[in-house]
Formats: structure tokens, sequence, C-alpha cells
């Protein structure tokens, strides 16, 4: 499914929107900037604004994927794995554009100031087929709220066997009180609401992301003399055949690809659940942010990784090569940093799973909602969804995790199929944002503009947008 399908509809879609769009991702890239600290148009108390929701999305984005699977596409791939990662990236952020945008325009507004939407909302509304919706809904709620949460909870608290194993102490009982704390403190977060989760997101994912790329760079300038032969290999064994490294070209494509592809989520149907959540002016600004947030999984935490892993492999070929994934990355930071490099990292993987945890909650409520709205079944939604918090400490789950990767590749071809037939709405959103940037205009959206759009329940006239 993913060797083949995901990655070959999601290659698709990424080209032929890069395409259509005009290459987007690119020459509105200082328009992504601009507006993470754009003010909320609407100022209603419980609604995000676009950095809370881009904090939100990079937050589940950025995991230990993006750590020890970028070891392992090295490993299995070459270094060249690196190169074909970008290109993808790049590629990809059109996607990642065009479902947020979507999203955006067929947002719901809760009657307490929130809003919420996604794949499962532009669905029921753009193409008419609620029934759709809900089994792409019931697939990432499985997906994400179960599964993957599970899967997190694991790799938070056997980041902490480290410190135990030596100790004499049963490791069971270890993971049960560390997951009684990470259960109880998710509670706190996801009864807050999305408010809540947008607030811690926005704390958690800026600092740790910026202490790994700080720990990168420090590797990097440290061994500044390697450089020359890290880009080398990734260059010539990207198009080359024989590499300095090992690996082929071909499989260098096929793990960069991958990696770069499903990294970032972009087109997978995720990131949108956050990207409606945001107030904003206009739906194409939060998709020119969630572009921006695959650039920032990719880009800089995904190629931190990839520096810190290549400089190891380029100054102890004899000793990298026998590791893969995490602990490759482990013995990576030993050899730079000493007994230091294994407490960051302990850390890193913790918070940066744990963000992965409220993040993957967020999109399961805002899905959950699209099924019912009633207050007393979310509640017990809120509780159901700890389980798997609680359980997936104690266990790694294989069986959960195989399922959750199979409910993922549904709403993922779901959502792609959905794109090449609403896509041409967030084309004429970004014309119509376009034009007003020409004119030297703050874009604002009014639907009401466009008669031939689908029903929208938000951007509408009568609606007062505060410049």
């Amino acid at each position: 499914m993913y060797a083949y399908l995901i990655v070959g509809l999601l290659l698709i879609c990424g080209l032929t929107y890069t395409i259509r769009t005009k290459f987007v991702q690119i020459r509105r890239f200082p328009d992504m900037f601009k507006y993470i600290a754009d003010k909320k148009p609407v100022k209603r108390k419980k609604s995000l604004s676009s950095f809370q929701a881009l904090m939100i999305s990079t937050g589940s984005r950025v995991g230990t994927g993006n750590i020890a699977g970028i070891a392992t596409a090295i490993i299995m791939g070459g270094p060249g794995a690196v190169f074909w990662m970008w290109v993808l990236a790049i590629i990809g952020a059109s996607s990642a554009f065009i479902e947020s945008t979507l999203a955006q325009i067929w947002k719901r507004r809760s009657p307490y100031g929130a809003y919420r939407g996604g794949p499962a909302y532009y669905i029921e509304q753009g193409l008419g087929k609620k029934w759709l919706g809900i089994v792409f809904a019931v697939s990432l709620i499985l997906a994400f709220g179960f599964g993957f949460n599970a899967l997190q909870s694991f790799n938070t608290t056997s980041s902490f066997d480290y410190y135990f194993i030596e100790t004499g102490l049963n490791l069971n009982q270890v993971h049960f009180f560390i997951g009684i704390i990470l259960v109880a403190i998710t509670a706190l977060i996801i009864f807050g609401g999305m408010k809540a989760i947008g607030n811690v997101s926005s704390i958690i994912v800026p600092i740790m992301a910026l202490l790994y790329m700080a720990l990168a760079l420090f590797i990097v300038f440290s061994n500044i003399n390697c450089m020359g032969n890290v880009f080398a290999a990734i260059f010539d064994n990207a198009f080359s055949l024989q590499s300095i490294l090992g690996g082929g070209a071909g499989m260098a494509l096929l793990y960069g690809t991958k990696r770069g592809l499903l990294s970032n989520e972009a087109g997978m149907g995720s990131a949108p659940n956050a990207a409606a959540c945001a107030s904003v002016s206009h739906p194409v600004k939060q998709g020119l942010i969630q572009a921006l947030s695959a650039y920032i999984d990719t880009f800089l935490i995904c190629t931190s990784s990839a520096f810190m892993v290549l400089v190891f492999c380029v100054t102890n070929p004899d000793i990298a090569y026998q590791y893969n994934g995490m602990p490759l990355v482990q013995m990576t930071l030993h050899n730079s940093i000493g007994e230091a490099g294994i407490h960051f990292m302990t850390i890193a993987i913790f918070f940066f799973a744990f963000s992965s945890i409220i993040g993957n909650y967020s999109y399961a409520e805002s899905n959950f909602k699209f099924i019912t709205t009633n207050r007393k079944a979310l509640k017990y939604f809120r509780i159901l969804c700890l389980f798997p918090v609680f359980f997936g400490t104690l266990s790694n789950l294989d069986l959960a995790w195989g399922l959750a990767d199979i409910f993922m590749g549904i709403m993922a071809v779901l959502n792609i199929l959905s794109l090449f037939f609403l896509g041409k709405w967030a084309l004429l959103a970004l014309k119509d944002y376009d034009k007003q940037r020409k004119q030297g205009l703050d874009p604002v959206f009014y639907a009401d503009d466009y008669p031939e759009l689908p029903k929208t329940e938000c951007w509408h006239k009568p609606e007062k947008i505060i410049q």
C-alpha cells in the first residue's frame, strides 16, 4: 500500500498541483512567513491563531520518524536519499497547500467560537457525500486517536529505559508509573479543548525544534571539515549508481521519496484538521502556512537528523553501518558530545512524542465532532482516547500499529482522490488571493463573490472582518 499506491498517488498529486498552482510553494514562499504572526481577523476567544494551528500540525508531524526514520533511509537507501527527500518535500508542499486551503473554505464554527474542519468536512460539503466523510473520519480516529498515539506513548516511555536498565528495577513497573503520569498530563490538556492543545503546542514545538537544530548545527560546525564529503556523498549517491558510502541511485530515490512524502504527511489528510482551526481572513493564508509546516518538518528537523548521521557515517564508516534507526542516532550523538547526547535525545524523544500525542488527539476530536457534536459523547470519547496512551506505555502494540498504518492508508487514498475533484476550488481561492495581492490589499475572501462555489458555512459578507 505504502511502497506503491500511496507514494505514487502523493507524487502525482504533488506534481499536478505544483504545475496548476504555478509553483505556489515557491513563488509565495515569503508570504508564508508574513502570515505566521497574523492577528485573528475574527477575535473569538476559543479560536486559534495561524501560529497555533501551525504548531499543532508541526507537532503531530514531528516524531521519532524524523529522527530514526531518517537514519534508516540513509542506511537503506544511501546518502542520496536526503537529496530526494528535499525534492519531494517541495513537491509535496503543493498538496499541503491545496488540502489546507480546502479545509479553511469548508470549516465550521462551533457555538463556542472555535473552528473545526478537515477532509471529512470538505468531502461532505464539497462532494456532497457525508457517508464518505464518515468513512474518512472513522479511519482517522482509529489511526491517529488510537493506533499512533499508542505508538507515541511507547516511544515516550521507552526513551527512559536507558536510565533504569542497570538499576535492577522491573521495566514494566517503570513503564506503568510513567504511563500514569503521561495519561494525567494528556488528560489535563485534552480536556482543556483545542485552545489548550494550541497553547501547549505553541510552546513545546518551537522550543524543542530550535534546541534540536542547535545541536545539529553544533555537530556540523564541530566537523565542518567533513561537510564537503557529506554533500559530495549526498549528490553523488543521488545521481550515480556507485556512491562514496554505498547504495544505488535507485534505492536512494525510493527511500528519499518515501521519507520526503510520508514524514511531512503532505496530502495524507491529517494536517488540514489543524489548518481548519485557524482564524484567518483568507483560506489561502493558512494554506501557505501549512505548506511551510511541510518545509519545517523536512528542511529543518529531518535535515538536522540527516546531517548528524552523515557526519558520523563519513568520520566513522566502519562503525556507522553496523547500526540502524534510533541506535544509529544515539551512537551519533554519543560520538559527538558524549553521555550528554543520550540525555538530550531522551528529552527530545519525550517532547516530540508527547507533542504528537496531543496533536494526533486534536485530529481525532475534530473528526469525532464531524460524526456527532454531543458534548456528553465527547467527554466519553476523550476518556476512551486516554486508554491507548496508557496501554501503549506497556507494549509496542505491533498489531495496533499495523492496523493504524492500514487506516491511515485508507484516509490518505480518500483524501488524495478528493483533492483531484475539489482542487479547483482551492485554485479559485488562490486566484482571488493573487488578484488582491497584486492590488496591494491584505486579502479577504468572500464566498458570496463566487456563486459557483459549493455552499460554505463561513466566509460570508455579513460576518464582520476586523482588519
